[in-house]
């Protein structure tokens, strides 16, 4: 959604393998180079510049299992023939005690991208991995498999919302450098579709967005992902980390839904046609498991992190989602029949989910998704945005029901899209008598949302934008934690007696910077569906 904002605007150091600091040992690989070449080897500095062109789009892994992960890499090449690429996984650093290895064709149909499954690897173990092509090699990758039944603790980084033009992607730079992490969740807006000058724009960075115009074909997507993937703080988090990721709306249009966006024209063709063409570049560019079936392959999926957790992945954009109601006041047209947020296959599938997750003694129950749960509205009590949940009463009522009727405790809501730091009790009516505020009675849940790597929240005096936390806090008794000013990610870290979430926020995004601290600390202990601080 758009800025994404429930209000208009008028109401440490990063280390390398070494220990080095990253920005030392860039520094440190530039003297180098330097020296090479006064020492009159200038083919071997040639020849590592056509390295890094062949693999200028880096290296990730997602997707893990407990015995597999996908391995990903492009390749920049001269021509159009296909190109062989042989990749290898390792227990080692130096990539010499080799678990598996192969070759792989790169070929143009797919945008040059490579995906392996690497199989044969043990859970909860730590591997290392890189690709070969031309005589060139790709940097060297770092991933994780899921754990096994016996692990103690489970660690996510959750991010959202990364607008290449509207500052550094500082975040993913402070999450590359955390050696604590099972995994990264992205939960949408990985990239975002306007042209150059379309939406949060700091133009004084220069980092204008490529093609420069809204993208609308395949090959508009590519370039995209392809000029977001030249970051070199987005490359380091793909490359230390395995992510599992979903889309939300901007990796298509903005406020997409199953047969459309606010921001498709007719004029821009068909919205089948762009969809599938926005669901393949997707597929490509992303380390994501695909299915045998075509662009219009589910991407809702589960994952089982021992028994702490098991972490089920929602599409609420492009699957089921039938279109948003423009007026909020009108709750008769939400409530009308056949409106869904999930479409009925997925609604099934998550309450399936939930029941195998309970008979198979996970600690949580984790739902990662894109669009904000809990209730959110007015001075009257009317809803304030109808892309998210409350625009969908019927579908939340759906979850909820489940919830309460089968007795599922422990259930984390994680979210994105909105640009802000929340957290929230789950509950049915959070102006009920039958919810307590302060013990958490009546909670069936609880809500933990990331703010933005960049994208913008409210705008305004920082002063003003604190009075609406203020009132948000003070009306909404089921909100514990609110913060619309700070861009950075959540943290959550999971045992089998509490769950645990800190908001991490950086200094700024209109500057390259390796600072962070710690906004906000909330816990949950098994049992009670009600956060409190930490």
């Amino acid at each position: 959604m758009e800025g994404c904002h429930v209000w208009s605007d008028d109401d440490s150091l990063e280390q390398s393998a070494d220990g080095l600091s990253r920005r030392a040992f860039l520094g440190a690989g530039a003297a180098l180079a330097a020296a090479t070449t006064l020492a009159g080897v200038a083919t071997n500095a040639q020849a590592a510049r056509a390295r890094d062109r062949l693999f200028a789009h880096g290296v990730a892994s997602g997707d893990p299992l407990a015995d597999r992960v996908i391995l990903w890499t492009r390749l920049s090449p001269e021509g159009d023939k296909p190109i062989p690429v042989r990749w290898v996984i390792a227990r080692d650093q130096r990539l010499r005690d080799i678990v598996n290895e192969g070759v792989v064709t790169a070929l143009p149909a797919r945008d040059w991208t490579v995906k392996v499954d690497a199989d044969g690897l043990e859970p909860g173990q730590r591997y290392w991995y890189r690709f070969e092509a031309k005589r060139s090699k790709s940097p060297t990758g770092s991933t994780r498999t899921l754990p096994a039944d016996s692990a103690s603790r489970v660690r996510f980084a959750v991010a959202s919302c990364s607008n290449y033009p509207a500052g550094y992607f500082n975040a993913y730079g402070r999450i590359a450098a955390r050696a604590d992490l099972d995994a990264v969740l992205h939960l949408g807006d990985y990239i975002y579709e306007y042209e150059a000058g379309g939406y949060a724009e700091n133009k004084a960075l220069g980092r204008f967005h490529e093609p420069p115009h809204e993208i609308v074909s395949l090959t508009d997507y590519r370039t995209r992902y392809g000029q977001y993937r030249t970051d070199t703080d987005l490359q380091a988090a793909h490359a230390a980390h395995p992510w599992i990721c979903v889309w939300d709306d901007h990796e298509s249009a903005n406020n997409a839904w199953r047969d459309g966006a606010e921001n498709h024209q007719a004029e821009e063709g068909a919205w089948t046609a762009r969809r599938d063409a926005a669901v393949r570049a997707w597929h490509e560019w992303m380390p994501v498991r695909e299915r045998p079936a075509a662009g219009a392959s589910p991407i809702f999926r589960s994952f089982r992190f021992g028994r702490i957790a098991d972490l089920i992945m929602l599409d609420t954009r492009l699957h089921g989602r039938t279109e948003q109601v423009a007026d909020r006041t009108n709750m008769n047209a939400m409530l009308a029949p056949g409106r869904t947020l999930l479409g009925a296959d997925q609604q099934a599938w998550l309450a399936e989910e939930l029941r195998a997750s309970v008979r198979r003694g996970a600690a949580w129950h984790v739902i990662g998704q894109q669009l904000m749960v809990a209730q959110l509205v007015d001075a009257d009590r009317v809803m304030l945005n109808t892309d998210m949940w409350d625009g969908y009463p019927e579908s939340r009522a759906a979850l909820f029901d489940q919830l309460r009727d089968e007795r599922i405790q422990d259930t984390v809501l994680l979210t994105g899209d909105i640009h802000s730091s929340w957290a929230a009790d789950l509950t049915p009516d959070p102006f009920s008598d039958r919810y307590d505020a302060g013990s958490g009675a009546g909670s069936l849940a609880i809500e933990l949302v990331t703010t933005s790597i960049t994208s913008p929240g409210p705008s305004g005096d920082p002063g003003v934008i604190e009075d609406r936390e203020r009132t948000i806090l003070a009306n909404m008794p089921h909100i514990q934690y609110v913060n619309m000013r700070r861009r950075g990610y959540l943290l959550v870290d999971l045992d089998a007696d509490r769950a645990r979430a800190e908001w991490w926020f950086v200094d700024r995004i209109d500057e390259q910077s390796q600072l962070e601290e710690l906004g906000a600390a909330y816990i949950s202990r098994r049992g009670a569906n009600h956060l409190e601080r930490a």
